[in-house]
């Protein structure tokens, strides 16, 4: 494979709450490596059916905003119809429909692109899974 297109497999132990989990340093460090320099897209994609990928501010209350939004939105309460797992599981698996599972985000001379206060992160409510997988693919 040429190397316009390179990725990463990185594995996160997100423990057994809910969490919003800052990713940002790990697509920087993966770019040094795979952009080295160029211009191009990183994408970011979580292969699971319950987390999804959000570019947010981290660290001023926004991450602990967004997890009270979606307990507002996906209560875990028995009104889902896939019922496997923890009490509410089922909410778990309509997030991917509201935080989609993916992010592509401009990459120039290497760097990351972000706003002021963006930062790329994993959105996961799921506590019956406390190991998580994220794929970076850069294509310069």
């Amino acid at each position: 494979m040429s190397d316009a297109f390179t990725t990463r497999l990185i594995d996160l132990s997100t423990g057994s709450s809910e969490t919003v989990h800052d990713l940002t340093a790990s697509c920087e460090d993966f770019l040094r490596q795979a952009a080295r320099g160029r211009d191009g897209l990183l994408n970011v994609f979580v292969p699971h059916a319950t987390a999804g990928i959000a570019v947010i501010e981290t660290g001023a209350g926004s991450d602990d905003d967004l997890l009270a939004t979606l307990h507002t939105l996906l209560p875990a309460d028995d009104r889902w119809q896939h019922r496997h797992g923890s009490h509410g599981h089922g909410r778990d698996h309509v997030l991917p429909g509201l935080v989609a599972p993916h992010a592509t985000l401009p990459v120039i001379g290497g760097r990351l692109e972000l706003g002021t206060w963006q930062s790329v992160c994993l959105v996961d409510t799921n506590k019956d899974n406390p190991h998580r997988q994220v794929r970076l693919s850069f294509l310069g």
